[in-house]
């Protein structure tokens, strides 16, 4: 059996964006039940030196819609990342949902050999094949950032678990 480069990013890709969005609603619920300022949340870190809630969750969408766009051989669209509260993550969540799903699978037929080049003509310039650009370096960054979030969240109290952080799949 094939698996095809659409098939192995954007399903996954979905599924994760669709359980943040569930777990961010989740948390801004909890907020209010607990009368817990909700910047609270939007700005707790894992550790003083990581990013907050808020650039965890721009990250992770960033990477979704960088993977998808660049397997499919289309311009990543740029977005300014000045979300500030739950209602523009959520936001922010849809809109890299329409485009990731925008995406027909035509458009990612020969990505497994794309040439993948990040940052091109800088000292940090790296250049993939798109099969090593999506399972070796987009993914495990995107699951990074999704990942973090959840334990943001878990680690503050918010009653989530492992089936929301997979989502519906």
């Amino acid at each position: 059996m094939t698996l095809s480069m659409h098939s192995a990013s954007v399903p996954v890709l979905k599924q994760l964006l669709g359980s943040l969005a569930e777990i961010l609603a989740k948390t801004e619920a909890h907020a209010g039940e607990h009368k817990i300022d909700p910047d609270a949340y939007l700005q707790a870190r894992l550790f003083p030196d990581m990013f907050p809630l808020l650039r965890q969750v721009q990250i992770a969408c960033d990477f979704a819609k960088g993977i998808s766009a660049r397997l499919a051989d289309v311009e990543v669209p740029v977005y300014d990342d000045s979300e500030r509260s739950f209602a523009e993550l959520q936001a922010l969540i849809a809109k890299t949902l329409d485009f990731v799903g925008s995406l027909e699978p035509a458009l990612f037929e020969g990505a497994q050999d794309r040439e993948i080049v990040l940052r091109p003509g800088t000292p940090k310039e790296r250049r993939f094949g798109g099969a090593d650009y999506l399972v070796h370096y987009g993914l495990p960054q995107f699951f990074f950032h999704v990942t973090t979030t959840y334990a943001i969240l878990r680690g503050n109290g918010v009653n989530i678990g492992k089936r929301d952080y997979m989502g519906k799949y």
